[in-house]
């Protein structure tokens, strides 16, 4: 392989190499974090790694199981698939940042009292996804299997099958999933 000789031509100045790392802040969890990240950085690993947010986990690292989802401006996301330079400025939420000091969020609460976990690995993922999940419901969101006959922008009704289907992009190696919906249904009450 024949090497390439990467100086300017005589006379001319070097070429700069572009700049790789940005400084960006997000609101994480409610507090400004100014961060320094290298472009190819995902949101994932600038929590994990630059902020030592652990909750979220990387499964997949493809979006296709959903360890890592957090939400961002109030909606789910699949963090290792978003850059973090293209989060600058928004707001993120993490399961470290849903609980209220002491108190669990009501999603928290439940999946502890109907045992909605056995390794623990997507559970982090899985309630922010239902947390999203029950958000979306209210505000009237349909889902693919919501019946066309629902008014649009009324409250969604969420039956077992409603919740599998809006939970369908996170996955449990597990297979706590009757715990997780009957998890769901208590925090809608």
């Amino acid at each position: 392989m024949e090497s390439v000789d990467r100086t300017a031509p005589a006379g001319e100045a070097p070429v700069a190499a572009p700049e790789t790392v940005s400084a960006l802040t997000l609101r994480v969890n409610g507090t400004d974090r100014a961060l320094t990240v290298d472009h190819r950085t995902t949101l994932l690993d600038a929590l994990r790694d630059h902020l030592d947010l652990t909750g979220s986990k990387k499964g997949c690292d493809h979006g296709q199981c959903g360890a890592c989802t957090v939400l961002l401006d109030g909606r789910r996301v699949n963090a290792c698939l978003l850059l973090a330079v293209a989060c600058a400025g928004a707001s993120v939420t993490t399961v470290e940042g849903l609980a209220d000091d002491d108190r669990l969020h009501p999603v928290q609460e439940a999946f502890v009292a109907r045992d909605a976990l056995q390794c623990g690995y997507c559970t982090p993922g899985q309630i922010c996804s239902a947390v999203a999940l029950l958000d979306e419901a209210a505000d009237g969101q349909p889902s693919y299997v919501t019946p066309p006959e629902q008014p649009p922008g009324d409250p969604m009704p969420l039956t077992p099958y409603e919740i599998r289907e809006r939970m369908s992009g996170n996955i449990c190696r597990c297979g706590a999933y009757p715990n997780i919906v009957d998890a769901i249904e208590e925090a809608a009450r």
